[in-house]
Parts: structure tokens; sequence; C-alpha cells
């Protein structure tokens, strides 16, 4: 639907004009694979064990809730 809509604008228009249109596509394509290769990000390798020893649960994590009593 698009598509077929700046095609038939575009053949609406003069030849000078369709020119331009050219050129700023052109211009928006390089712009865009310019702010593409930038904005890449580099994926760190995750490493296993960085928080070993820093989460520690609770001796009585197993246990059953006070709060629950009434439902076993």
């Amino acid at each position: 639907m698009l598509k077929s809509a700046i095609l038939e604008k575009l053949e609406a228009l003069p030849e000078s004009l369709k020119v331009e249109v050219l050129h700023y596509i052109e211009f928006l394509s390089e712009r865009y694979a310019e702010k593409k290769v930038e904005s890449e990000p580099q994926q760190k390798k995750r490493q296993a064990g960085l928080l070993k020893g820093k989460i520690r649960m609770a001796e009585d994590f197993d246990e059953p809730l006070e709060d629950l009593k009434d439902y076993m």
C-alpha cells in the first residue's frame, strides 16, 4: 500500500523533482547505513560465577509460610 502510494506520487512529479527525490533517498540510505554500523553494540561474553558468594538464601527458605497455615 505504502509503496504503491509513493510510486503514484513519484510518477506525478516532473523529471527535475524526481532527481531530487533520488538524491534524498541516497542521502537517507547513507545516513542510515552509518548509524547502523555505529549503533551495533558489541556483545560481551558472559562469565559464569561472577555473583558467587553474593547471593544468600535463608536457612528456612523451604519451610511453609505462617500466612498459609490456614490452607494446609
